[in-house]
């Protein structure tokens, strides 16, 4: 099998994870290509000797079997945002914090490495959500977990009109609003009082950023509707984050957000559910008393 590897260019700590992995691989045979930033990190930066036979790939220009995300859930979303349309598998091993997208532990990597190269894995296939503005682009177009709609260095909330497949919704007065798949439910949208949605479900959640009403709720909604957004800000200016990635916009830009037409294949190891993720990541259920 061939695979690319992307990995977190800010943990030197825990490049010796990056050596088992790749240690793994090489026992297996497999062809390894590297991004190009992340192999300068290991070899420049860290002073890390690698095999010579290991390739390096820019941006987007690369073809895998499978693609491997080391690294948070940062990292993760960036490996998605680089897989774009190619249908390529991802499989996120965790070296930062929460780890909800890269769920598999550093530990666990002997075994699920061979249980990939014997075939026993599943593929989970996560919605994306495409925004698309009028008079300008945007810098990053899809978005896994969620675009967020946001004041730009304001204290003063923004006016937020929501239409849904054209038809009015709801003005929020707020701080933002937050348009998420399943998969970002438990992301920015779970920090701000969304719920939690199971990535099968089809849906697609819009929850309020500090809302200035208190029977202003979150709602969930089919994801094959259209949601669209019109801004009034006091600096005649708003932010849209698309998974984490900020610009500023005239508050005249128009946007639609809707399905997009591709989905992302997520690895799962034998055996593992989303509800065992929940438990493990968030307590879920716990009786910490």
């Amino acid at each position: 099998m061939k695979f690319a590897i992307i990995g977190n260019t800010f943990q030197a700590k825990k490049a010796v994870y990056v050596e088992q992995l790749l240690g793994l691989l090489k026992a297996h045979r497999a062809q390894i290509v590297i991004c190009r930033e992340f192999y300068r990190f290991l070899t420049t930066g860290l002073g890390m000797v690698l095999d010579s036979g290991i390739e390096c790939f820019e941006a987007e220009a690369f073809d895998a079997d499978m693609v491997i995300s080391v690294g948070g859930d940062g990292t993760f979303l960036k490996a998605a945002n680089r897989v774009g349309k190619k249908g390529i598998p991802v499989l996120g091993i965790n070296t930062g914090r929460l780890g909800f997208l890269a769920d598999l532990s550093p530990e666990g990597m002997e075994h699920t490495i061979e249980a990939i190269h014997q075939g026993r894995f599943t593929l989970e296939e996560r919605s994306l959500l495409q925004v698309r503005a009028t008079g300008t682009p945007l810098h990053a177009a899809y978005a896994l977990n969620e675009v967020a709609v946001l004041k730009h260095d304001s204290s003063s909330m923004i006016t937020i009109r929501t239409a849904i497949n054209g038809a009015h919704l709801a003005t929020y007065q707020a701080d933002g609003l937050v348009i998420a798949t399943p998969t970002g439910s438990t992301a920015y949208s779970l920090s701000v009082g969304g719920p939690i949605i199971v990535p099968q479900s089809k849906t697609i959640t819009l929850t309020p950023v500090a809302p200035h009403s208190l029977n202003v709720r979150p709602i969930v909604i089919c994801d094959d509707w259209e949601v669209g957004i019109e801004v009034e800000s006091r600096s005649h200016n708003y932010l849209v984050a698309v998974d984490g990635s900020s610009d500023s916009y005239p508050d005249a830009t128009r946007l639609q957000i809707a399905r997009a037409d591709y989905t992302l294949k997520i690895v799962k190891r034998p055996g593992h559910l989303f509800f065992d993720t929940l438990r493990d990541k968030l307590m879920w259920g716990a009786d910490i008393r």
